[in-house]
C-alpha cells in the first residue's frame, strides 16, 4: 500500500502520528502538524482511498491499522474515521503507540450504512470549472461545502476519494469491530462540546476498551473540532502529550 505522506518536524525525538477522518486528507492537519513540530517529528498521511494515496477495493478498520502501523511508534491521535483506525491500531499493535488521542468518535457501531454528503459527491459531476462552482452545486450543508470540494481533483476532472469503495464499506465504516482487547496505555477522547458522537453511554465500552481513558470536551466546537478551536484543540493534545505518564492519566474529567 502505497501512502502520501506529510512530515514535519525532521530530527525531533518523539514520533507522533495524525490521521485524519473520512473524507479527508494529510492537509487538514497542517497547521496543527507545524505547530507541533517543535516537539515531535509529525507524519500525516492520506488514508487509502482518499487523496494521493493508493485505491483498493476495501477499506476496513484492520486495513487502515495494517496502512499506518509501520508510520507509527510514538503518539498517534486520529479524528473521526481515522480516531477508530487509531484505536484498531492500538488495540492490536500496542507496542506502537505510547499514547493515544482520538478526537470526537467512540469505539461503537452508530448504526448507519449510508452516508448523505457521500451520495451528494456521487450526484455531483466533477469535471467543475472552479471549486466555487462546485461548491454552489453540491448538496450539502453549506457548513461541509469547503472542506469537501478540497477533495475535487479540477486537473482531471474527478474526485481524490474513491467514492465506490466507500459506498459499499460505510456500514463497517460507520461500524467498529467486535474485539476484546484492551490497551494500557495512556489515551485522551477529546470531543466537540457541541458534538454527539461520543456520549456518556459510551464510556463503559471505552473504558472497557482503553482503562487508562480520559474524557475532556472542547466548548463551542462540533464534529471538526481541531478545524472550529484549533487553538483550544491544540493546548489541550499538545498537554497530554507532553505530560509525564502518570499525569496523562490524572486531571478532572468532563
Amino acid at each position: 500500500m502505497n501512502l502520501h505522506i506529510d512530515t514535519y518536524g525532521e530530527g525531533q525525538d518523539r514520533k507522533l502520528l495524525l490521521v485524519h477522518g473520512l473524507f479527508g486528507q494529510a492537509r487538514n492537519f497542517t497547521s496543527l502538524a507545524r505547530r507541533l513540530s517543535d516537539r515531535f517529528a509529525v507524519t500525516v498521511p492520506d488514508l487509502r482511498n482518499h487523496g494521493d494515496s493508493d485505491w483498493t477495493d476495501t477499506h476496513s478498520y484492520a486495513d487502515l491499522a495494517d496502512d499506518i502501523a509501520p508510520l507509527a511508534g510514538g503518539a498517534v491521535l486520529g479524528h473521526s474515521m481515522g480516531g477508530k483506525a487509531a484505536m484498531i491500531l492500538a488495540l492490536t499493535r500496542p507496542e506502537r503507540v505510547e499514547r493515544l488521542v482520538v478526537a470526537d468518535i467512540a469505539p461503537v457501531d452508530y448504526g448507519k450504512s449510508v452516508h448523505p454528503e457521500l451520495e451528494a459527491m456521487l450526484a455531483l459531476d466533477p469535471d467543475q470549472p472552479s471549486r466555487s462552482a462546485a461548491a454552489e452545486a453540491l448538496e450539502v450543508d453549506e457548513s461541509l461545502k469547503a472542506f469537501l470540494v478540497q477533495q475535487l481533483d479540477l486537473e482531471r476532472g474527478r474526485w481524490r476519494l474513491n467514492l465506490d469503495t466507500l459506498r459499499r464499506e460505510m456500514p463497517a465504516i460507520f461500524g467498529f469491530p467486535d474485539t476484546d482487547a484492551s490497551y494500557d496505555g495512556p489515551a485522551l477522547f477529546l470531543s466537540g462540546g457541541q458534538s454527539d458522537y461520543v456520549r456518556r453511554e459510551h464510556r463503559d465500552r471505552i473504558r472497557a476498551l482503553f482503562p487508562r481513558a480520559r474524557f475532556a470536551k472542547i466548548p463551542g466546537a462540533g464534529h471538526f473540532l481541531h478545524a472550529e478551536r484549533p487553538d483550544a484543540f491544540e493546548a489541550a493534545v499538545r498537554a497530554f502529550l507532553t505530560a509525564r505518564t502518570d499525569e496523562a492519566q490524572g486531571g478532572p474529567e468532563v
